[in-house]
């Protein structure tokens, strides 16, 4: 039996994976989280075997999540399950640990060869993901702004850019406020910007973010 844990912040997405796995053998969903923070406090209690993992949800979000839970339990296998299918967010969950990564319109079929390739040990891309990455190695032409940031640099975008105040981003990655603004200045120079308007603007621009994304 293949132990999952869901991560999401949306209830109507826990609740819909939840339906679409509930009848398939072989498969128990032993937990639901609804942050990150929570999620680790989860994992000793409910021992799963596969987290299923979304990225961008309040408080320190999914990458920050997988990177601290891989750490401290690295048998447990965490598939991301995500809406932002473009880089640079597969590229920087699978280096932060993730065992897989796909987005959230695939079907039941496709989850369940994800969570069975990812609990044998083996890593899972989606097709349209695994085919951005293989065009990523072959040429420069989608090359982002952000594959010069530091693992840590991006953690600190993807919260500013959520609406993270830098006293919140602070609490959330255990850093004082004085390193998260050397953080936030480090991304300003290395991307050319001089606010936090403008990268939210950025990100926007490179899909990193999705404006309507608090539909999903």
């Amino acid at each position: 039996m293949i132990k999952i844990l869901l991560v999401d912040d949306h209830d109507l997405v826990r609740l819909g994976i939840k339906k679409l796995l509930g009848d398939v053998g072989n498969i128990n969903i032993v937990g639901e989280a609804s942050s990150g923070e929570e999620a680790i406090k989860l994992v000793p209690q409910v021992k799963p075997d596969v987290i299923l993992m979304d990225v961008k949800m309040p408080g320190m979000g999914g990458l920050e999540a997988t990177k601290r839970i891989v750490k401290a339990h690295p048998h447990i296998k965490i598939l991301v399950v995500t809406v932002y299918g473009d880089e640079p967010y597969p590229t920087r969950v699978l280096q932060a640990g993730a065992s897989g990564y796909m987005t959230k319109g695939v079907g039941l079929d496709e989850m369940i060869q994800a969570i069975k390739t990812v609990y044998s040990g083996r890593r899972y891309l989606s097709p349209e993901v695994a085919q951005q990455l293989a065009l990523k190695h072959l040429t420069h032409d989608d090359e982002s702004p952000f594959d010069s940031l530091s693992e840590r640099e991006m953690q600190v975008l993807i919260m500013i850019t959520s609406g993270q105040k830098v006293n919140e981003v602070a609490d959330q990655l255990c850093l004082s406020p004085k390193t998260v603004n050397s953080y936030r200045y480090r991304l300003f120079d290395k991307l050319g910007i001089d606010s936090d308007v403008e990268l939210t603007h950025l990100a926007i621009r490179h899909k990193l973010i999705d404006v309507e994304e608090d539909k999903v």
